[in-house]
């Protein structure tokens, strides 16, 4: 049964009534460790003679201080921060410091909500004046563990949500939080930030690599201190009743995370798939890929569909101009933000153009890395294109191509598959072209997956186009058509991927001919790789990054099913689900791997390759005869100008 929550506001002046009490606590306290081990050493104040040091926190809990023969050591994390300077505190320290404090703050405030709902407000007024009952001592100790946990949680909860606008793509792997106290509150918050001090001090060589250790321990803490809370009496007044903080619009909802919004609305004018006419394979490839996208875990940060290698976090979209490239993009787009929108998780959709190429040496690299940095950022879902990418990006070597080309495509080539390259399931890059032939081969060939945006191709195909972009202001009758079945997908794909079951290019035709009579049909691992190897014989430019690409779409087709609509409109079925259980229900929907999906693709990706090289060639081989022209006429009429002279 679902219980309904009545959201209260977290009032404004409540929380800046605890601005006091956050600061003393990043300005400077003494804590001994009881759980944890420190492993750097404490902060020591250096100040010139005369200028007061800012004043340590003490609890505003009389009594409630747990003791411990441990050595204190000093925690001052706003020195800590301070210290990543020259000096003069960055914008990005000031956010950092801001969103800790206000973290604190919220959390004091929430605490003595929290307190005041449970009771826990007047058993600690009486035993502060000593006439607490020894019948309530269970209870009261009860009531301080379940505060304390929900103030832990909300303080992490609070600078995951404000830190995040301010994360990039660097990320931390701190380990597990291990200082978690629940005598009370205040003992609570004194130890989860003497561990955070303590991983300031291990992990965060930079301003980049702070915020991400501050990121990083927000989601450890809050996983911890909720596998805690399972067991833990005294929450039922924080897991019973949700607040919001209208400022910063944060929902606190018991031990749930709140997700910061930070891709911003989306200005495009979205298409719905129906829009979308021919282009079948390119359709239903992405419209499954934004459904895969979906099944990413924040948790976790990684989605199921990458660990099982189904995963497309790379393809190109090529065809002739006008075969609805831009219509691909703004349906696939709005399928992201629309299902995003649902589940309440953040969608972030950017775009890199030639405006982004600019003649400052340095700059092009620039803005490609914040790209892609930013579409990558794990916090999000990213959907990132590059439009027309045969002008964005040079090809190396081509002296027709700017260094500012040539520095975007030595950029992309490191994020879509470089050493450092994760692919985490969070997100996907689209590289669209109406030339493709003119897009550098190794870049190229880090697209997993090829879209042929070819338009429409059948008569039915026509006739539905003209009807949807006529629109209904007209009496014209339609005739003897039924519109739109042509568009049914599943028939559609079917029926376009067993085109493929034969190649299409006149180079790989003569390939796949020869092989036929030499070793018969392709049944056997064996004869699939010889086939292979041919195709890598008649053009050399087919690596075995062409195979691993090849390999990664049949294992795209072996998970050939559509997650339900359902799971996308209701998100507790199957989005709001742990990593495991999604994992486990998406392997429930696997079909086994057959020779004739392996036979397809290796055409598909072949045909692409062959088709891009042909044109390349020919476009090459196009400029050398311009060029022995432009030879040939320049020597006649020097010739002409000697003879004359």
């Amino acid at each position: 049964m679902m219980v309904t929550r009545d959201t209260m506001e977290l009032r404004e002046d409540a929380i800046r009534a605890q601005y006091a009490a956050a600061l003393g606590l990043l300005s400077g306290f003494d804590h001994a460790p009881r759980l944890a081990k420190a492993s750097a050493p404490a902060a020591e104040a250096e100040r010139s003679p005369g200028i007061g040091a800012r004043p340590r926190f003490r609890s505003t809990v009389p009594g409630m201080a747990a003791r411990s023969t441990a050595r204190p050591g000093g925690v001052r994390l706003y020195e800590r921060i301070e210290g990543f300077g020259d000096g003069l505190i960055s914008p990005l320290q000031a956010s950092a410091l801001s969103a800790l404090r206000r973290s604190v703050a919220i959390a004091l405030a929430l605490g003595e909500a929290v307190s005041a709902q449970s009771g826990l407000a007047e058993l600690k007024k009486a035993n502060l004046e000593g006439r607490l009952p020894e019948a309530k001592r269970a209870e009261f100790t009860d009531l301080l563990a379940g505060e304390a946990l929900a103030v832990l949680y909300t303080f992490a909860n609070s600078a995951a949500f404000l830190l995040a606008p301010h994360l990039g793509a660097t990320t931390v792997e701190i380990g597990e939080v291990e200082e978690v106290l629940t005598d009370n509150a205040p003992l609570a918050l004194q130890g989860a930030l003497w561990e955070l001090d303590q991983d300031i001090a291990t992990f965060a060589s930079d301003e980049p690599r702070l915020v991400a250790t501050l990121a990083a321990f927000a989601e450890a803490l809050m996983q911890k201190v909720a596998l805690r809370a399972q067991t833990a009496g005294g929450t039922a007044a924080f897991t019973g009743s949700s607040w919001k903080v209208e400022a910063d619009g944060l929902a606190i909802s018991g031990f749930k995370p709140a997700r910061a919004a930070k891709g911003g609305a989306l200005a495009m004018q979205f298409k719905k798939p129906q829009e979308v006419v021919g282009n079948h394979i390119a359709k239903y490839q992405s419209m499954r890929l934004a459904k895969m996208l979906m099944a990413y875990d924040f948790e976790r940060r990684l989605n199921p569909f990458a660990e099982l290698g189904g995963f497309i976090f790379t393809f190109m979209g090529d065809g002739k101009p006008g075969t609805g490239k831009t219509t691909l993009i703004q349906m696939m787009a709005g399928l992201l933000n629309d299902y995003c929108k649902v589940a309440g998780y953040p969608f972030r959709y950017q775009n890199f153009s030639i405006d982004q190429i600019d003649s400052y040496q340095g700059k092009s690299g620039q803005n490609a890395k914040a790209f892609v940095d930013n579409v990558l950022d794990p916090a999000v879902i990213g959907f990132g294109t590059i439009d027309d990418i045969d002008q964005v990006a040079g090809k190396r070597g081509d002296r027709q191509s700017s260094a500012g080309q040539q520095e975007v495509t030595a950029v992309f080539m490191g994020a879509f598959a470089g050493a450092n390259t994760v692919v985490r399931g969070n997100c996907t890059f689209g590289m669209f072209s109406n030339f493709p032939e003119n897009v550098d081969d190794a870049l190229r060939q880090r697209a997993g997956a090829r879209f042929l945006v070819d338009g429409p191709q059948s008569r039915e195909d026509y006739i539905d186009i003209l009807s949807l972009l006529l629109g209904k202001n007209h009496q014209i009758p339609l005739g003897a058509h039924d519109l739109f079945a042509a568009q049914e997908i599943k028939r559609a794909v079917a029926a376009s991927f067993e085109g493929h079951s034969r190649p299409h290019e006149a180079g790989l035709v003569k390939v796949w001919d020869k092989v036929a009579v030499d070793i018969g049909p392709l049944d056997t691992i064996a004869k699939l790789g010889a086939y292979l190897k041919a195709i890598q014989q008649a053009d050399e430019r087919f690596t075995g990054r062409a195979v691993k690409n090849i390999t990664d779409a049949v294992k795209v087709r072996a998970m050939d099913f559509e997650l339900p609509d359902e799971w996308m409109e209701n998100p507790d079925l199957f989005l709001f689900k742990g990593y495991d259980e999604k994992l486990a229900m998406i392997r429930g929907l696997m079909t086994p791997i057959t020779v004739e999906m392996v036979v397809q693709e290796i055409n598909r990706y072949a045909d692409s390759e062959f088709r891009y090289a042909d044109k390349s060639d020919e476009v090459a081989i196009e400029g050398m005869v311009r060029e022995f022209g432009r030879q040939e006429e320049a020597k006649r009429r020097y010739l002409e100008g000697k003879a004359n002279g």
